[in-house]
This record gives C-alpha cells, structure tokens and sequence, in this order.
C-alpha cells in the first residue's frame, strides 16, 4: 500500500510552482489557492516524486498523460469557477484536473475512455475529501446526458472538432473550455452559450494535448 506524505519540501516545491504560474500570466487567485492546496506528487508513480512540480506534463500510462501545471490553471481560469456548479470534464486521467475544480467547490462530473485508468481511480486518493467528485467510465464525446444540464464543459485532450452533444449539455450562460485542431497545437477556445441557444466563441493560447478519441477503450 502507498504512503502518501506531504512534507515540507513538497509544500515548498509547490510554492515555487505557484510563483511560476503568476510569472506566466495566471491571476486567479482562487486557482492558484486551489494548485497550492493539491499535492500533485500524489497523482504521479513515486518515480517522479523529486520532479512532480516541474511545470510539465508526465506520462500516467495508456499514453496519457497528467497535463503541465500552467495548462491546467490557465483552463481553471477560463471557465471561472463558482461554487456548487455542476462541471462536466472530458477526461479524468490521473484526476489532478478534476481535483483542483473540486478544490474550488464545484460539483464535477469526470469521464475517462480508459479503463485501467478509470480503475485506478477506484482507489482515489482524495475519495474521502472530494464527495463533490464523481468519476464515469465512458465516451467522451457522448458526455452524460442523464446528469446535464452543466454550468461548465472542460475537455483535456485535443478535440478534433467541437462535440455538439456536449454543447446541448451546457446550460444557457454555460461555457466550455476545449482545445480545438487535430495539428501538433491546438488553439484553446472558450464557448459560451447564450439563453437564446446560440454561441459566442472566444480564442486564446495554443497549447499541445493527447487526442481526444471516440468510444471506450479496454
């Protein structure tokens, strides 16, 4: 069984981590509470304990991987969490997205394709701390119906289009927050829907996700 320390170090390597992310532009304070509140060393294999806060992405198996530390808190900012809001995100991987929304006190709906790393969140580190955090198994691009409407929509791989499906999920005044384009950068679009049904689309940063697949696998 795992240990789990969060010790001082760590919390220093985490305060660092934040003085990096103001450097690059992230102003958000409650996000940046919310990345200093989460040991990320925690949703790593302990190989990568001595550089879990290096501002970088990390393999987590299934040719996933869990995002850099800027991307997830430049998507938190961009879908301008309040508490309470039911939250739908496009995949789980190692949870550390869906934790820092939970974090900020949303209500988060996760789905993940893959089965193993679905099931390795079975064990969840932070089950006991996150009743707000619930985890499916399932196809992406289908979100979950059954739970909608959402106040927010947050994809963490590159789509390759924008999933209508999950836009009929958002609320009016909802938005989402997905990376858009099948090249090796994908630009990162914020969606809002209007009460009238229709769209407004804003555009932002390029970054570079893992590709956003149909179906389950495993």
């Amino acid at each position: 069984m795992r240990q789990y320390e969060d010790t001082y170090r760590h919390k220093g390597l985490r305060k660092q981590l934040i003085a990096t992310l103001r450097q690059k532009g992230i102003t958000d304070e409650r996000v940046l509470e919310a990345i200093n509140n989460l040991p990320r060393h925690y949703f790593l294999d302990t190989a990568f304990d001595q550089i879990a806060y290096e501002d970088r992405a990390f393999p987590i198996g299934e040719g996933q991987t869990i995002s850099q530390p800027y991307t997830v808190a430049y998507q938190s900012q961009l879908l301008e969490i309040k508490p309470f809001e039911k939250v739908l995100e496009i995949g789980t991987g190692s949870a550390y997205q869906a934790s820092v929304l939970a974090e900020l006190g949303a209500h988060v709906y996760t789905i993940e394709r893959q089965k193993k790393l679905f099931d390795a969140n079975k064990t969840f580190v932070f089950k006991a701390k996150y009743h707000n955090l619930k985890f499916f198994y399932g196809d992406g691009f289908e979100g979950l119906p059954t739970y909608g409407p959402f106040d927010k929509v947050i994809i963490t791989a590159a789509a390759p289009f924008i999933p209508e499906k999950l836009l009929a999920q958002l609320k009016p005044g909802g938005k989402m927050v997905i990376p858009v384009d099948e090249g090796d950068a994908q630009r990162m679009l914020r969606i809002t829907k209007s009460a009238d049904g229709t769209f407004t689309e804003e555009a932002f940063e390029q970054f570079s996700f893992v590709p956003m697949l149909t179906g389950k696998n495993g």
